[in-house]
């Protein structure tokens, strides 16, 4: 009877053990996705602009009220940004090939992810 206990008590402690390890790995995983939060057309709007941000590689982007947009590297290059459904869009002439990106923030900072999983994290420029 004695042993009966002990193995009950033992398995008891494993699956609380276990229950434990699965929570707070749900836990942290919600935590982690939850950091990011998408945005919709209103929010994309209000995000971006007349509003600058600064890129991961030291890049910087401004939004314009009037639909262009202006990217700073080692050169300047001038383009037209719009928001097309809950997207962030952008072309940049000579192309005329709209590229499209979903965008989610997360404090001051906003990522651009597009079509095929590629990430660009920006920062609020000043901020």
């Amino acid at each position: 009877m004695y042993m009966t206990y002990v193995k009950t008590t033992k398995l008891r402690w494993i699956a609380l053990k276990a229950a434990t390890v699965v929570s707070l790995f749900a836990a942290g995983t919600a935590l982690a996705d939850s950091a990011w939060e998408r945005l919709d057309a209103n929010a994309i709007k209000i995000a971006l602009t007349g509003r600058a941000l600064v890129y991961e590689n030291g890049a910087e982007q401004s939004f314009d009220v009037s639909g262009q947009t202006s990217y700073i590297s080692d050169r300047p290059s001038l383009g037209y940004w719009s928001i097309r459904g809950d997207h962030y869009c952008s072309v940049w002439p000579p192309s005329d090939l709209w590229a499209c990106y979903q965008i989610e923030v997360q404090g001051e900072m906003l990522r651009f992810i597009g079509k095929r999983g590629d990430v660009t994290v920006g920062k609020y420029k000043g901020e």
